[in-house]
């Protein structure tokens, strides 16, 4: 009986645990994304240092936000921002999924990113984690050539979306009326879409669904696609 109740007792504390670390990994991707609407802080107002001459599209708090310089896909100059407006040559952060969170943070506060200025101890290791274990290889599951996914099922994703997102997207996904309608922007943008399934929107009530995993995303997505564009 003692044993019975140890073991139930460690399946809950493990239990919450993951749950801890995902709701601080979707918690890292929103950061990722604008990090200064998830602190609820003013937007920097100035060019981000480490923003290259070279790009004159981009100026002002767009420039410091991660997403603008590594992608929606995670994968910097060799992936969507290869070229186009974000064009940078800065590199992805693919190379740290899976790697040292500690390393992260050294990166995230170096003189370079300068993030500690801004950001908690709580915030950084939130983004540092998203990195190291929230990173997906995009390129698995939406075709580069085309922006189409490779897999879900649109059925079963209609269902969720109905659920789920239809409340403030609207059944055709173009309710909000300062937003491009999502059926335009999983084509177009498709790796955004994603990310913020996985993670939600920055200053919104939108869920996260990573909690979910993959399968239920790319439902979403597949349904998504089908969408007015």
């Amino acid at each position: 009986m003692i044993r019975l109740i140890f073991f139930v007792v460690i399946s809950q504390m493990v239990s919450n645990c993951f749950a801890d670390e995902i709701s601080a990994i979707s918690r890292g991707g929103l950061l990722y994304d604008r990090w200064y609407m998830v602190i609820d802080t003013k937007k920097p107002d100035y060019t981000h240092p480490a923003w290259p001459n070279s790009n004159i599209s981009k100026s002002g708090s767009t420039t410091h936000r991660c997403k603008s310089c590594h992608g929606w896909d995670y994968k910097g100059r060799n992936g969507a921002y290869a070229s186009g407006k974000y064009k940078t040559g800065i590199s992805g952060i693919q190379y740290f999924s899976g790697g040292n969170k500690s390393e992260v943070l050294g990166i995230l506060t170096n003189d370079l990113h300068d993030m500690g200025n801004w950001l908690t101890a709580k915030d950084l290791d939130d983004l540092a984690l998203f990195v190291v274990k929230g990173q997906f290889d995009m390129t698995k599951f939406i075709s580069v050539e085309t922006n189409l996914v490779k897999s879900g099922d649109s059925n079963s994703g209609a269902k969720y979306y109905n659920t789920v997102c239809a409340k403030c997207h609207g059944a055709q996904g173009d309710l909000i009326k300062d937003m491009t309608p999502i059926g335009v922007i999983a084509h177009k943008n498709p790796w955004e879409v994603m990310h913020k399934i996985f993670n939600g929107q920055p200053g919104e009530k939108m869920p996260s669904m990573r909690a979910f995993g993959i399968t239920v995303v790319m439902d979403i997505m597949a349904y998504v696609q089908t969408l007015k564009k």
